[in-house]
């Protein structure tokens, strides 16, 4: 008993001098203070873009003249309505469908090129593998846009100028150029599991399709999130090859309206944020288990 209460003794002080040191003291509550009201600062000026965004895509004139200072003067949901129905000078409905092909079939095509070149740099030894990575680096610090001109000659030649596909062809083939964060990841997998694997006579194939991607899942959702919001809010590469207005993409079909149709313009930006909420919470959750999946004791 003697010894029970002592060990009691010895737990209530530490607890006692734990609330010691967690005491709001004057100083302490300064630093609280100004931290937190540093980050709320910090919050309303990120957030205050998006709440004018969305409060001016209710807004019942449609002009950004009409407004009192930064926000509408009344408001209205007929600019959702007009988004939707009102289609024969703007046709956001077919816009919104051409990016959705065009998103989807890069985030599927150029994702998948981007894990098997990251899991081949990763996991395979081969003469040229420095110097391609090497290479890859050097191109990588040079901005997309100055490819533009080649790009543009190439898609004439291949009569894909007007094309949602041509697009997809180039999305997806400059994917693979930013596999170094995915071959980070690949070079975390013990390489114990993959010897395993190989005594029981598995193949590559069966190795990568087994072992590999239930692992690699959190990347998987990662590359396929990134492959997706690329082409999803790009304007510079659509804008370049599409002419025809019903091929026209979201940002560039909304950076065509005219000055009185902010309202729209407004209300065309804050849907096109749907697709990305819907997509991150339907992966989300094998992001998390894909971090347990397969795990092994070393």
């Amino acid at each position: 008993m003697s010894s029970l209460s002592k060990a009691d003794k010895l737990i209530n002080k530490q607890i006692k001098k734990s609330h010691v040191g967690r005491k709001l003291t004057p100083k302490r509550f300064c630093e609280y203070f100004f931290t937190y009201l540093g980050l709320i600062i910090i919050a309303f000026i990120f957030a205050f873009p998006v709440l004018w965004l969305v409060l001016s895509s209710f807004s019942e004139s449609g002009s950004m003249y009409t407004f009192k200072g930064f926000f509408p003067s009344s408001y209205s949901v007929d600019t959702f309505v007009k988004l939707f129905t009102d289609t024969k000078m703007y046709d956001y409905p077919q816009w919104f469908l051409n990016t959705l092909i065009i998103a989807v079939c890069s985030a599927l095509l150029g994702g998948l090129l981007v894990i098997l070149t990251a899991y081949v740099m990763s996991r395979f030894r081969f003469n040229g593998r420095k110097a391609i990575m090497k290479i890859t680096m050097v191109l990588g610090m040079f901005p997309s846009f100055m490819a533009m001109t080649a790009v543009y000659l190439l898609m004439t030649q291949f009569d894909m100028i007007n094309s949602l596909w041509g697009l997809v062809l180039i999305y997806s083939a400059g994917a693979p150029m930013g596999y170094l964060t995915q071959k980070g990841f690949f070079d975390t997998i013990p390489n114990s599991m993959y010897e395993a694997a190989r005594i029981d006579g598995a193949s590559n194939l069966k190795v990568f399709i087994k072992i590999t991607l239930p692992i690699a899942m959190p990347m998987i959702v990662y590359t396929l999130i990134t492959a997706f919001t690329w082409p999803w809010s790009d304007f510079i590469l659509p804008k370049l090859l599409l002419k025809d207005k019903g091929m026209y993409t979201v940002a560039v079909g909304l950076m065509s309206l005219g000055d009185t149709e902010f309202a729209r313009f407004a209300a065309g930006s804050v849907f096109i944020a749907v697709p990305i909420i819907i997509l991150y919470f339907a992966l989300v959750k094998f992001m998390v288990n894909g971090l347990t999946a397969g795990a092994v004791k070393e």
